[in-house]
């Protein structure tokens, strides 16, 4: 039987898990845990890029890691690490860096786009954020990254760097990255507010978070953008009501089955639509959100998990950077 490919994921720190967060990655995380060789993190280097206050730094990390916990990541079944516990990522990060252009650097999208709605803060980090994420995949050889739909440009990024230090020092030491999920489609969880992807650094009324309670998830879905309805059959469905047909899919197919019907039929209300899909995500997140808050309190638990993990990450990320510094010329150092 062939060995267990590599898995490699994290979140950042910038905010509790919403829905995107879950149905993109942690839900895969969940299952491949048991398949698969998991590395999974929470990213706090790259949180850094916009520079969070540091009072809060380590109690957003310790509340992602329960949320981690509540969604079903099991310590010994993966590796669940904090990213800056290991500082052979910062070192792999450098060595590929000097591999990584300006050019390609500067046309990323994700650049581009943080750039222009942050002008005063275009940090070498941001410019340099795939190089840091390449880092993360490649310091473990992973084969799978189960990342959302914003992330394959990245990704591909990754691969383009594991190709490009296998081909210049003559070495076969970083596999090629590939994105996977489980249903073969890479999931993309729309907004409230139908600008985009649901996201955490967003704000007003555009995430649905797995710690929000029943009266908040109300009062985001009635303020969700809708129109005036459609005026007869066959109308083409704009952004806003498809959005928020997918998430009703995703936390009740028959729901959103039911309402999709009626769009289509011109006979959909919009209140009762609004008020049957708050109720499903109540439905879905209260589990979750009791779990979360039970973790939480628990300090010496999660204190134990980061322990745990940072010894095994370490051992795994020591491993490749003996292989990179011996390919590159320099002395092995790791035991």
């Amino acid at each position: 039987m062939p060995p267990a490919q590599t898995v490699l994921s994290g979140i950042r720190p910038t905010g509790n898990l919403h829905l995107g967060n879950y149905f993109g990655a942690l839900k895969q995380f969940v299952q491949m845990q048991h398949t698969h060789r998991c590395f999974f993190m929470i990213a706090d280097y790259h949180s850094l890029t916009t520079h969070p206050n540091p009072a809060n730094l380590q109690a957003n990390v310790k509340q992602v890691l329960a949320e981690y916990l509540a969604c079903g990541l099991d310590p010994n079944a993966c590796t669940l690490y904090v990213q800056s516990h290991v500082p052979e990522t910062a070192e792999l990060y450098l060595l590929l860096a000097m591999h990584a252009y300006k050019g390609e650097l500067e046309k990323t999208a994700s650049f581009k786009e943080k750039a222009r709605k942050h002008p005063e803060n275009i940090n070498a980090g941001l410019l340099t954020y795939p190089v840091l994420m390449a880092a993360d995949i490649l310091l473990h050889r992973a084969h799978k990254v189960p990342v959302g739909k914003d992330q394959e440009q990245h990704l591909e990024m990754a691969r383009d760097y594991a190709r490009r230090f296998n081909r210049l020092y003559r070495v076969d030491i970083f596999p090629e990255p590939e994105a996977f999920h489980f249903t073969g489609n890479l999931v993309k969880v729309p907004g409230l507010d139908g600008t985009g992807k649901m996201g955490k650094s967003e704000t007003g009324n555009n995430a649905l978070f797995l710690t929000d309670n029943e009266l908040v998830i109300l009062n985001k879905i009635k303020k969700a953008k809708t129109d005036t309805g459609p005026k007869g059959p066959g109308e083409a469905m704009p952004v806003e009501i498809a959005n928020l047909l997918e998430i009703s899919h995703l936390v009740n197919s028959e729901t959103a089955a039911y309402y999709t019907g009626l769009y289509h039929d011109g006979s959909i209300r919009y209140g009762d639509f609004k008020k049957h899909l708050a109720a499903d995500l109540w439905n879905f997140i209260e589990p979750i959100k009791k779990q979360i808050e039970e973790v939480r309190r628990d300090e010496s638990y999660l204190e134990q998990v980061m322990a745990q993990g940072m010894e095994k990450a370490k051992e795994s990320a020591g491993r490749t950077l003996n292989m990179a510094r011996e390919a590159i010329g320099l002395k092995p150092i790791y035991f």
